[in-house]
């Protein structure tokens, strides 16, 4: 059996410890000849070991996602291992019923497309990956559900898995127009504001007829990202019933004539990163270490910015 490490896992994992390259490599003699020793990560099609720092040195726990296939192993990310309370919560969530087909196919498409993005900007904006938050544990997804009061889609979930949020550089996020992902906090906050402000609106909407009344946000409407890490002024939400993404904005601009899915959105993201010159929603590139979106470019990043070209 082969263990794949591709170069973005080892690079990532050589900033948790100095130990840590060595446990990856006892580990991947340990997979080799037990490839199903680990545990169901929450991410569809994902196996998830747990390493103990202490049998090491220099190196923290570690929790570390693989994909199992019938020749090959590749290891798909290196976290650090969430508390001891927070795993005990996993063990429950894991007694969950197993995702649908088409649910493991869309973690998959998630989980690939993302690692597309985080690979590219460890390349060539480290600054912004290193403000890319760690991964929710499946615990506090199901926490926010609660929450919520609604069940997260399965892209969406494979998303906070591996990352839980962006808290951006200089004010902007990594994403096209310099948005940003919200971190989960953010998410229940700002999902529980926009439902007051529909029942605010709820209560004008009886008196109003039919045609004039006004729609603020539905329960189905999950923020993720937002104009920057932290301005809310506008942003995208995926409606849970639909799967599309939508547009909120506090100025109540349209939402513009594209349908598109988070992984369709990535995939673009993605795209545009790897083939800028093929670029059609915003134009990459960089100033310092941190990936800049030129769309919003302000004048004292005007001079220091350079396009990508490849």
């Amino acid at each position: 059996m082969i263990v794949e490490f591709p170069q973005h896992v080892r690079d990532s994992a050589a900033q948790l410890g100095v130990g840590v390259p060595y446990a990856l490599k006892v580990l991947a003699g340990q997979l080799a000849d037990d490839p199903d020793m680990g545990q169901p990560s929450g991410l569809p099609g994902i196996l998830t070991v747990m390493v103990d720092g202490d049998l090491f040195e220099d190196c923290p726990d570690l929790a570390i996602g693989y994909l199992r296939e019938p020749d090959r192993i590749e290891i798909r990310y290196v976290n650090l291992a969430a508390p001891s309370a927070e795993l005990a919560d996993d063990a429950q969530d894991q007694q969950e019923p197993a995702a649908s087909g088409s649910d493991e196919v869309t973690g998959r498409e998630i989980t690939d497309v993302w690692q597309r993005i985080t690979r590219w900007l460890q390349h060539h904006a480290p600054d912004s990956h290193a403000a890319l938050r760690a991964g929710a544990s499946p615990a506090t997804i199901t926490a926010l559900e609660g929450d919520l009061g609604i069940r997260i889609p399965a892209g969406l979930r494979a998303l906070w898995l591996l990352t839980a949020g962006d808290d951006g550089v200089n004010g902007g996020g990594c994403l096209p127009g310099n948005q940003a992902l919200m971190s989960l906090d953010a998410v229940a906050d700002f999902y529980r504001q926009q439902l007051d402000s529909q029942a605010h609106q709820d209560t004008l909407n009886a008196r109003r007829p039919e045609y004039d009344r006004i729609t603020v946000w539905k329960p189905t409407w999950i923020p993720v990202v937002s104009y920057g890490p932290v301005d809310r002024t506008s942003g995208w939400y995926v409606d849970a019933a639909t799967g599309y993404l939508g547009r909120w904005s506090r100025y109540n601009e349209g939402p513009g004539d594209e349908l598109d899915t988070l992984v369709t959105y990535l995939e673009d993201v993605a795209d545009m990163l790897e083939a800028p010159a093929l670029a059609t929603r915003d134009k990459p590139g960089v100033v310092g270490g941190a990936l800049v979106w030129g769309s919003r470019l302000d004048s004292a990043q005007e001079e220091r910015w350079q396009p990508l070209t490849g």
